[in-house]
């Protein structure tokens, strides 16, 4: 199954878009995550994509209004959608603390470089089903703390680590893509399914069905799903246009 997952990206409490990860352009596109959620639910989503940027900068006061929105969108709206998060979860009590407020499940970035220990003991008590690790990364290499620190692990390197410890799924963002509508990484995004053997939804630069239709190509090696923010917020494209593209797809691949 390919997944659409329509992203409700937080800082403050609104609703933004920051381009390539810089906090200095940001674009605000809400001021109540609910009702963005609410929408997203209407227009067919199953799951949607929180991320609490606040928390991913290392902001951990100004990051409690995104808490208060997961947990608002995670009462008001479960179990018709589900709820993917992550953003700042260092810990073992912030990922106790997410799930509590009510999400799916939790993507680790930073923690996955510098806690691989947070991961693996993450990953015992909640399965793989639940805990996925987010491969950020700026020309191949994996980028932390918010896309602000660059490592000397490639985005390769790290996955296949990471599927050795148990981790089944990945989400892959080509951070100079994100924000910027500019198109997928699609062939790397593939490729990096194929050679750590991890499934892995994408993220970053969509901005036509074609976009889509690319990811949708390489589904079978192991490319499950995409994130998609600004392109739906801007009216470049449509979630029904989007799902029904996918329904399609499958459709096909049935036949």
């Amino acid at each position: 199954m390919f997944t659409i997952y329509p992203a409700i990206d937080l800082r403050n409490g609104q609703v933004v878009r920051l381009q390539q990860g810089d906090p200095n352009r940001q674009i605000v596109y809400a001021d109540d995550p609910l009702a963005t959620a609410r929408h997203w639910l209407e227009e067919g989503a199953s799951w949607i994509h929180v991320v609490n940027l606040d928390g991913a900068l290392g902001e951990a006061i100004s990051g409690k209004a995104n808490r208060h929105a997961l947990s608002a969108i995670c009462a008001a709206l479960k179990p018709s959608v589900r709820v993917q998060f992550g953003g700042g979860l260092r810990s073992m009590d912030d990922v106790r603390a997410a799930f509590d407020a009510g999400a799916d499940r939790v993507v680790l970035g930073t923690a996955a470089v510098e806690n691989p220990r947070l991961v693996a003991d993450a990953l015992a008590q909640y399965g793989s089903e639940r805990v996925m690790v987010g491969l950020d990364s700026r020309q191949g290499m994996v980028v932390t703390r918010g896309w602000q620190q660059a490592t000397h692990l490639s985005a390769i390197e790290l996955g296949r680590l990471l599927r050795e410890m148990g981790v089944t799924r990945a989400l892959y963002t080509e951070v100079e893509r994100d924000g910027m509508m500019a198109g997928v990484a699609a062939e790397m995004t593939a490729a990096l399914a194929q050679v750590t053997g991890l499934r892995v939804i994408a993220s970053g630069g969509v901005r036509t069905l074609e976009d889509v239709r690319e990811l949708l190509f390489y589904a079978p090696q192991g490319v499950e799903g995409v994130v998609i923010g600004r392109a739906l917020y801007e009216g470049a494209l449509r979630l029904g246009d989007v799902l029904s593209l996918v329904v399609k797809q499958a459709g096909q691949h049935q036949v």
